[in-house]
């Protein structure tokens, strides 16, 4: 569980609700025009840019990151593979077969490499699954970033809306506070939605990638490395160039 999202939209929903039980009544904020308007204008003009099955399977995949993201330590994967080849130069690549494993990506090359298949083959599969797998985060991070321009768009569009309904009927003063009410809810349901929401989960999405695409390079480095039957303490040597400087000089001091 990713408890920095939830305790980021709760602490942004809770200012903006205290500032508006503060000011008076909670329901003068609720109005179910503004709401239409901006949230189905945003889902249709992403549904416009974006193909629906990339729509849906972003937002699964979004909500899923955003509340559950788990960050792999590039050296606990070091680490990993180091006891990966210890066992393959112990007991052969069939001994890959009885150790657990808990990353996927990771436990689909050992198995490659318990099942006997060649240097090329092994990185080429896992090459191609490391860029299909980068390429749903960037058109969920793509798709996410689009529908937090399209809700502050559509806020505006509410706006006008409002203003243009409001000026119509400004021989009806009884007419003028709804239409008002329009114009500047659907520019404060636009922000909510594109800054508490679609942009932070857009972020994550970014962050993910980066991450993603160090770690499963990483791996299939070291499942290189564990086929020509490397040592592990060479393949540490290796591998070490992933991770950060400062990791790098605890890692050296620690050996």
């Amino acid at each position: 569980m990713d408890f920095a999202t939830i305790i980021g939209i709760v602490c942004g929903a809770t200012v903006v609700a205290f500032a508006i039980f503060l000011g008076g009544d909670f329901m003068i904020f609720v109005n179910m025009p503004s709401v239409l308007i901006v949230i189905g204008g945003t889902i249709g003009a992403t549904m416009i840019r974006f193909p629906l099955a990339g729509v849906v399977s972003s937002l699964v995949m979004g909500g899923k990151i955003a509340f559950t993201q788990k960050k792999t330590s590039a050296r606990d994967t070091i680490d990993e593979i180091a006891r990966l080849a210890d066992v393959v130069r112990r007991q052969g690549p069939l001994g890959l077969e009885n150790i657990p494993i808990e990353d996927d990506f990771l436990q689909k090359g050992t198995q490659y490499i318990a099942d006997g298949y060649d240097s090329a083959f092994i990185l080429e599969t896992m090459q191609r699954e490391r860029d299909l797998r980068l390429e749903r985060l960037e058109e969920g991070k793509r798709i996410f970033k689009a529908m937090g321009d399209a809700a502050p768009a559509f806020g505006m569009i509410g706006t006008l809306v409002g203003l243009v309904q409001m000026l119509t009927t400004m021989d009806d003063p009884s007419t003028i506070g709804p239409a008002m009410a329009v114009a500047l809810l659907t520019t404060l349901y636009g922000a909510l939605i594109a800054n508490v929401v679609c942009l932070p989960i857009a972020d994550k999405l970014d962050a993910k990638f980066k991450d993603q695409q160090v770690n499963l390079s990483l791996v299939i480095d070291g499942l290189a490395q564990i086929r020509e039957n490397k040592s592990p303490d060479l393949i540490k040597d290796v591998l070490v160039a992933y991770l950060p400087e400062k990791q790098r000089v605890e890692l050296a001091e620690a050996a």
